[in-house]
């Protein structure tokens, strides 16, 4: 076969396309492709609900990559090894209840298992602001570029329909900020977003979870998100919490779906 540039390009820009067009109009769009979003992309995909998780970085993962400081390496609480399980994830137990997972593997698997649910990942892509219609609803996502934001051009956004948005952009809540900034009054975290604690593993990882929940009409916050949106304290790198605040976001958006 005679490699042909053009062709090259023609397959790569036409494929994109299509793929792109195929998630403008969804049932869930998630921000931010880290441990939480991941595995709420793959428990709504395989519930055949249409999913799409946008990244504004170039790769998905949010802070599992570098572990503990640098160390790729993670602690899993035993009541979230099940889902570790489910992903094929090998992992051990180093002293009681302290179960240990390679962090490079876990991303690995975690987004081939929302891949393979058949949840669509769109990396490079932010989302610069929501949708909002009749009561105040979240009712999709405005999307542009990440590199435009980089540059600092002004280049006019495109936009994503959306039954739900899930917010799991980790200490930004950056979803939650722009609701709360363009709805006056908007109920997110009853006094308004209060910001993240400091470290406290124990309580962050029970937290989390509680306050993964419907902050706003259509928005359901997960992950590090949602200690930030409630004054949550940080965990380190201790990501049970966020593997169950993602399945607990999915279930929440199940239910309102009627699945």
């Amino acid at each position: 076969m005679v490699l042909d540039e053009v062709k090259v390009t023609r397959a790569i820009a036409e494929s994109y396309l299509e793929s792109f067009l195929s998630v403008t109009d969804v049932d869930v769009a998630l921000v931010g492709a880290g441990p939480a979003n991941l595995v709420a992309a793959k428990r709504l995909a395989e519930a055949d609900v249409k999913t799409v998780l946008f990244e504004k970085r170039l790769s998905v993962g949010g802070g599992l990559w570098g572990g503990g400081m640098m160390f790729p390496m993670i602690v899993v609480q035993q009541e979230a090894c099940r889902i570790l399980d489910e992903c094929r994830i090998w992992y051990h137990e180093h002293g009681e209840g302290y179960f240990i997972a390679d962090a490079i593997e876990t991303v690995a698997k975690l987004t081939a298992g929302a891949i393979d649910a058949g949840a669509k990942i769109i990396n490079l892509v932010t989302a610069e602001d929501v949708m909002i219609r009749e009561e105040d609803r979240v009712v999709g996502l405005v999307i542009n570029w990440t590199a435009a934001e980089m540059a600092g051009v002004h280049v006019d956004p495109l936009c994503v329909r959306a039954k739900f948005v899930i917010d799991g952009t980790g200490h930004e809540a950056a979803i939650c900020r722009i609701v709360q900034k363009k709805v006056p009054g908007a109920i997110i975290g009853a006094e308004g977003i209060k910001g993240e604690k400091s470290m406290w593993a124990e309580v962050g990882e029970r937290t989390v979870v509680e306050f993964t929940q419907e902050v706003h009409p259509g928005l359901v916050v997960a992950g590090m998100a949602a200690a930030t949106v409630f004054g949550g304290p940080r965990m380190g790198p201790i990501f049970g919490g966020m593997l169950l605040s993602g399945e607990k976001a999915a279930r929440l958006v199940l239910e309102n779906l009627g699945i």
